[in-house]
């Protein structure tokens, strides 16, 4: 015969096993939540976390982009340098919303780019990012004028004509063109028509705007204006601005370039101006190359570095005070000497 059955209560607060074991903690006691800080890249423009990009190519699998890592903060000017297939054009292809991440996390202006779906992404490209791509004629539509191609992005954002003409006018006056208005591709000049190209990339006011080669058909002196009108555009809007360069113009006159190798950040080089007493050594600026050290805690050794010391395969690691010593396999060198 059973007995009664038991009730089922809660426990008022501050009661239980910690109560009537003295000295003893209950595992179910109360714990201090542990804090975090804040996520990997929070408040900045541009999040690339671990990014990665598979293509498959016949029955290959193609990695473009290993694990990459990247970090732009609102309002910056950076240029992105890589040899030929280093990920470089991949990467902005990921940011501009042209292709998905396989893996990894690419977020730009708060907006996931790996789990947006079509019509997002239609909407983020035509609203959140600008895309100045290196052959004009990608850019520019050949039978409208330059205030017309101008005009255009906001014609398919649904905007007044009233409004779209005067924004458009004041675009191409930022970009100093406002007396080519009138004109359409074919009578403008290579520079003038990348110019208007940076124009009509900013027609719905992007927070950022993507560059790739924006001068690599262009002589210096064309491409020293292109490059003033980005430069203006970053000073005096606040656009954040990704280039893709080879043109050391570019890369040499922003404040940070990035080295991207084998789908990987590799390297920084940082550019400031010198003080007073630094501009007899060093010229108007001083830059400076830094490895990059990922979120997994690897870096790249500079190409040079591993060669001139004929490091492969490992290496031995010393921790010093101030820095970490990087050594030979001593053991692989002795092998070979016997």
């Amino acid at each position: 015969m059973s007995g009664p059955r038991g009730e089922i209560v809660d426990l008022p607060a501050g009661t239980g096993i910690a109560e009537e074991v003295p000295g003893r903690q209950s595992p179910w006691a109360a714990r201090p939540t542990p804090t975090r800080g804040p996520a990997y890249g929070a408040g900045s423009a541009i999040i690339c976390d671990n990014l990665v990009k598979i293509y498959k190519v016949a029955e290959l699998e193609v990695v473009a982009l290993q694990g990459l890592d990247l970090l732009v903060e609102p309002g910056e000017f950076i240029a992105i340098v890589g040899a030929s297939g280093s990920g470089k054009s991949t990467l902005l292809n990921v940011l501009a919303g042209l292709d998905t991440p396989s893996a990894g996390r690419a977020i730009v202006a708060d907006h996931d780019l790996g789990a947006m779906k079509v019509a997002e992404r239609t909407a983020y490209r035509r609203r959140v990012i600008g895309f100045v791509r290196q052959q004009t004629a990608a850019n520019l539509l050949p039978y409208l004028t330059a205030l017309e191609n101008v005009e255009m992005p906001m014609l398919l954002d649904g905007r007044s004509r009233r409004t779209r003409r005067q924004h458009a006018r004041e675009l191409l006056d930022r970009v100093g063109l406002a007396d080519r208005a009138d004109h359409r591709p074919d009578r403008l000049s290579g520079g003038e028509q990348q110019r208007v190209s940076v124009a009509v990339a900013l027609a719905n006011n992007p927070p950022v705007l993507l560059a790739d080669e924006p001068t690599g058909e262009l002589d210096t002196s064309t491409s020293r204006e292109v490059f003033a009108a980005l430069r203006a555009v970053n000073t005096d809007l606040g656009v954040t601005i990704v280039v893709v360069t080879h043109d050391p113009l570019v890369a040499g006159h922003v404040r940070r370039t990035v080295a991207i190798r084998d789908g990987r950040t590799a390297t920084e080089t940082l550019r400031r101006d010198t003080t007073a007493e630094e501009v007899e050594a060093h010229g108007e600026t001083i830059a400076e190359e830094y490895a990059v050290l990922d979120r997994a805690g690897r870096l790249q050794l500079p190409r040079e570095h591993v060669e001139a010391l004929h490091l492969e395969r490992r290496v031995r690691l010393t921790l010093e005070a101030d820095h970490i010593g990087v050594w030979p396999d001593g053991r692989k060198r002795e092998e070979e000497d016997r």
